[in-house]
């Protein structure tokens, strides 16, 4: 994917603190503490433009959200969607990579891990940058609670069958399972840019619920 410069965007995001943490800020944060309550802790990793998270923050306003995105090109865009909505004070945005959750996070500290959409990354010799690698998986089970549920989402059917076998092999459980989710859309459902995307093209889209034994 190109993503289009914004040479703005660097003093834009560090002008507004109070939204948007970078990660060199916020390794083993309290992030009860960030937000000020003792709510629980749902993140997005890889939030992209923000639209799912900031979605969730409003519907759900006793739960705290954090979207995580590497790229400052796009979570810039997740800023000023962030700004519009007028800041959700249980929403922060962490300009961070989703390989260093174990230095962002404590152990147990998440109660939800959302990936929306995540690259595929096709070929077999990038299968590691997956994001339901067991590499991933490690640092997802290091960093949720004894609860914690992993909420997967995409339209590609290759990612999904590789990360129903990736999470099984893991040793995972699947509380929930959806070969087409707009078949019978929830109403709680909150959707991604992508997901409006393809879901307009008449592409099914995949959905799974996870959690580690």
């Amino acid at each position: 994917m190109r993503l289009r410069n914004k040479p703005w965007a660097k003093e834009f995001m560090e002008a507004h603190p109070d939204v948007l943490i970078q990660e060199e800020e916020g390794i083993q944060q309290d992030w009860h503490s960030v937000f000020g309550n003792e709510n629980p802790i749902h993140i997005e990793v890889g939030t992209g433009k923000g639209q799912f998270i900031i979605g969730m923050a409003l519907a759900n306003p006793n739960i705290n959200y954090i979207g995580i995105e590497h790229f400052d090109n796009v979570i810039v865009s997740a800023l000023e969607k962030a700004i519009e909505a007028d800041k959700p004070s249980n929403l922060r945005l962490l300009r961070g990579n989703g390989a260093h959750l174990k230095e962002l996070f404590k152990k147990g500290e998440v109660d939800r891990v959302y990936l929306n959409f995540s690259d595929p990354w096709p070929k077999s010799r990038h299968a590691k940058r997956r994001l339901t690698h067991e590499s991933f998986l490690k640092r997802y089970e290091s960093i949720l609670g004894e609860r914690g549920e992993i909420h997967f989402k995409t339209d590609n059917r290759k990612l999904f069958e590789y990360s129903i076998v990736s999470m099984s092999a893991y040793g995972m459980v699947f509380h929930d399972i959806s070969l087409d989710l707009h078949a019978q859309m929830p109403e709680d459902n909150i959707m991604t840019e992508y997901e409006e995307k393809f879901s307009a093209k008449g592409q099914p889209i995949y959905r799974m619920e996870a959690a580690f034994k």
